[in-house]
């Protein structure tokens, strides 16, 4: 395997009657992992799981939750443990799930947007371990002024403090200060709510961090697809 790559993508609400381009674009790409958010356990949730499980992602996890709950999934085309992680916040049980490979944990999320809740900190205190983390999906959430025009963000302060823990921001380590935005509002204002945190034990590997805008554009979904591609990093000529 030259590549590994991970895909975050905000399927809003659910995918409703989406649901067919959704899982055409997922099955398409094909990444070895994808995370979605605000995914629903309704008939459109089933119908991509699925299609998914069709399409060889046989490895599935989503917590439980009401049918009209937006929650985090994750879906993997290889063997991993997954994890819940209800003792987050009780109002929020579903909003983090964990699929954990040999060489890194990835907790995908969904943060709810402008809410009081404790899934920041948690996940903070997740980073401290002795495994690597990688943690992918729609954080509702940025850098003010960087992340959107303005700074009305909540919770924007535990990026610094991600970075206090060595906990690096993937697409800022590939793109450095390029300007892009994940989301839109109906006034055109762009947010970049959807982000990557990775260990920085991990950079060496990644190859690409990137959003899908296209899918967005098309209005598959209201949020671009972050794509991260991991690899082994090219082996040094000693005669040069």
């Amino acid at each position: 395997m030259n590549s590994f790559s991970i895909l975050a993508w905000n399927i809003r609400q659910g995918g409703g009657n989406r649901k067919i381009e959704i899982f055409k674009k997922l099955t398409t790409l094909r990444s070895d992992v994808i995370v979605l958010s605000e995914f629903r356990n309704n008939a459109s949730g089933a119908a991509i799981r699925s299609a998914l499980l069709r399409s060889g992602y046989i490895h599935q996890f989503c917590g439980h939750a009401a049918a009209k709950t937006n929650i985090a999934a994750i879906f993997s085309r290889y063997p991993c443990h997954f994890k819940a992680h209800r003792e987050a916040d009780p109002n929020y049980p579903a909003a983090i799930v964990e699929a954990i490979f040999p060489a890194f944990r990835l907790l995908g999320v969904y943060l709810p947007h402008k809410k009081k809740h404790h899934l920041f900190p948690y996940l903070l205190e997740q980073t401290k371990g002795d495994y690597a983390c990688i943690i992918m999906g729609d954080f509702n959430s940025g850098r003010q002024f960087i992340d959107q025009k303005g700074d009305s963000f909540w919770y924007s302060e535990y990026f610094d403090l991600f970075e206090k823990e060595d906990q690096v921001d993937a697409f800022r380590h590939v793109n450095g200060d390029a300007k892009t935005f994940s989301w839109y509002s109906h006034n055109g204002n762009g947010y970049r709510y959807d982000h990557c945190i990775s260990d920085q034990t991990l950079l060496p590997l990644i190859q690409d961090c990137d959003y899908l805008h296209p899918w967005r554009e098309q209005g598959i979904s209201d949020h671009s697809p972050m794509l991260l591609t991991l690899g082994q990093s090219k082996p040094i000529d000693a005669n040069k």
